[in-house]
Parts: structure tokens; sequence; C-alpha cells
């Protein structure tokens, strides 16, 4: 259960004897308090990762606002997108819910504290999921046509850029309706044929955008097209693949953890590595990154493969696996460390990780001499990836 809602509390009567006595000064200030201007606070707050500091703002701010007002629109969804941050999920849901019921159909302008937004977030927060939020998606995908419509009748600088991120948004949301349809509904018997209609129009709405290429290679392997598959991932990867971590257009680090895996799925995990190196470079901390990139060496390893090194091409085949397997046995066990240090839960990618562990110690043994031999295998490895990530910053 979320936390409830914080309320004001009721002063005591010596106190607010004492505080009137002083003039009044409690609600003086109430009738100076802003709720734009608290909101703009609260927003900032939010931005800058203070959640817990913006929530008694955004809170005051609704507190402030005329019931069924514009303001209280903004303050709905404000609040509610702090407590998507401090994980209070069900009492984002019941504010987005309250917002919903004051612009049911996104007909109220995003200045105004409408649109689309809280039907995408309601969609991703669904309890039910399956088809409650692709519901919910389609109310999204239906508000921002109509924006994207109005703003392509009124071309402008200002309209160029939230034309682009409103496409952004939409591609988006049609690729997640997508993904629910290769999941959570993929028994439904016309599922194939609505996600070529959902990538269809989500290529026609933002053709270059990374994770709608991503999403049309997971629907490419869904059908046993791997080629396909493969060039949709590529030109996915050439898009951001030498762009600053900071560039807007590189994906996120979920999304980048999805890539990887469908990279491995397609046979290609010297791409699949190199994304979980730069992962790695951003969040040494990452359970999954770390798994995925041991895994990676191990199915290298299976191939009689490295990863590019100049000083493993001439290597024989025997020695490139086995440089892969000490490397993999190093990635999987610091996976291992961080799954118990931060309490991981993903108790199958435990138990996969200790599989493999297992099996190449059977190979590699188990003696210190090889441990050390691992360990400094592994800062080779560390080496490497920070002079790639030295080389990305001066290149950039």
């Amino acid at each position: 259960m979320g936390k409830p809602r914080p309320h004001k509390k009721k002063a005591s009567k010596s106190k607010s004897k004492s505080v009137l006595s002083a003039g009044g000064s409690v609600s003086k200030q109430k009738m100076n308090e802003d709720p734009s201007k608290l909101l703009e606070q609260a927003t900032t707050l939010l931005q800058t990762g203070q959640p817990d500091v913006a929530l008694p703002v955004a809170q005051r701010a609704l507190d402030l606002t005329p019931a069924n007002s514009p303001a209280q629109l903004s303050a709905l969804n404000i609040v509610a997108e702090i407590y998507v941050e401090l994980g209070e999920i069900d009492v984002a849901r019941q504010h987005f819910m309250r917002a919903v019921e004051l612009d049911p159909t996104g007909a109220i302008p995003e200045s105004q504290g409408g649109g689309a937004e809280k039907f995408l977030w309601l969609a991703q927060l669904s309890e039910l999921g399956g088809k409650d939020s692709v519901q919910w998606f389609e109310k999204g995908v239906s508000c921002l046509r109509q924006v994207i419509q109005q703003l392509e009748q009124n071309p402008g600088p200002a309209e160029a850029i939230e034309l682009e991120e409103k496409k952004r948004k939409m591609a988006n949301a049609l690729c997640a309706v997508a993904e629910i349809y290769m999941t959570d509904l993929s028994w439904e018997e016309d599922a194939e044929a609505r996600c070529e209609t959902l990538i269809t129009e989500a290529l026609l709405v933002n053709s270059n955008a990374p994770e709608v290429l991503q999403t049309l290679a997971s629907i490419r392997i869904s059908q046993l097209r791997t080629d396909d598959a493969r060039a949709a991932l590529t030109k996915s990867l050439e898009l951001w693949k030498d762009l600053p971590p900071e560039d807007p257009i590189v994906p996120d680090f979920a999304t980048r953890i999805s890539l990887a895996r469908l990279l491995m799925e397609v046979t290609m995990e010297l791409e699949a590595l190199e994304v979980l190196e730069r992962l790695i470079l951003e969040d040494d901390q990452s359970v999954e990154a770390w798994y995925l990139g041991g895994w990676c060496l191990y199915l290298l390893a299976e191939k009689k493969e490295a990863p590019k090194d100049d000083e493993l091409d001439s290597e024989t085949p025997e020695a490139k696996r086995h440089a892969s397997l000490v490397a993999s046995r190093e990635w999987l066990k610091q996976s291992l460390t961080l799954y118990e240090s931060i309490q991981y839960e993903d108790v199958r990618l435990k138990e996969h990780a200790d599989e493999l562990v297992e099996t190449m110690n059977k190979e590699l043994g188990e003696d210190m001499e090889d441990d050390m031999e691992g360990e400094e295998g592994d800062e080779g490895w560390e080496d490497e990836i920070e002079s790639d990530g030295d080389q990305e910053m001066a290149d950039s």
C-alpha cells in the first residue's frame, strides 16, 4: 500500500491564538501562495532528483487549487508523477485517475494540464496489464494523433521541436502496444497482424528512432525473420553508438539492456558486448549488465571467438576460447557478488549465472593460480572498457 496523502495538521488552540496575535501571518501566507509557482518549484525538484522534497510542495499546490480547474489538473499530474518516482504506485494511479475524470478524452491542452501523458502513465502502471494497458495506450495515441495534426498545420520553429517530441512519444506508445501483443496478448488470434500494423504506423511516425527499430527487430525475431532483425538492430545501433551518453537520441539504460539481449538472440555477440561494456561504464552496479556480459562472453567462447583485440587476433581458436571463458567467469562472478550485496530478486538469473560459472570451473579449474589469472584478466577487461570510454569522451 502507498503512503497516505499528507494532510495539513490542525494547530492546537494555544498555538492558533499565538499565531493570530501575531497578525494572522499564517492566513496571509496562504493567501499569498501561488499554486502555479509551487508547481514550478515542485517540477524543478522532481527533475533534479528530489521527489521527497517535491512532494509536500506539490501537495500544497494541489490543496490550494480550485476544484475541477486546469490548475488542479496540472497539480494532480505532478503529484502523481512524484509518487511514481517514490515508488508509491497505488497512490500515483489514484491521482492519475482523478486527472482522467477532469479530462476524460485528453482534449484539454497540455499547457493547462491536459493531454495524453496521464493515459500513457496509466498504461504503464496498470495492475491488470494486457488489454487494460492497451486501452490506456490507445487513448494516449489517439490524443497524440490530434496534437500532431494540429502542429503540422501550424509549422514554425517552436512547433517543429514540439512536433518531433510528440512523434517520438506516439511511436514509443505504439511500440509498447506491439510489445504487449508479443507477450501478454500473444494468444490473441490477430496478435501478429496487430503487431505488423502497429510497427508500420510507428515507422511512419518516427522511422529513425532506435527504440522503434529495436521493436521492429523483436517482431521479426518472433516471425523467425532473423536477417531482417539483424538489419534493424544494426541500423538502430548506428543511430547512437558514437554519441555521448547524455545525447537525447541514446536510448535509456533499460532499453539498451533489452537491445543486448536481442543482439545475443540473433548471434551478434560482439555488438552486444560493446553495448554492455558501455552500460557498465555508465552504471557498474547493474547486476543484469554484468550477467549479460558474462553470458555473451561464454557464447563467444562456445564459438571459439574472443572480443575484438589486436593481441588475440593472431591466437589460436582454443586460446581465444580460453580468453573468453576467463573473462566470462569474472563478469559472472561480479554479477553474483552484486546480486547478493543489493539483494537482487531475479532468481532465474542467479541460477543461470551459477550454472555457467560451475561449467567453466570444470574446464578452467578452481585453484588459486587460476583465480589469480582470472583476476588479472578481469583487470585487463576493466582497463579495456575504461580506455574505450576515455576514447569515446575524446571523440565527442
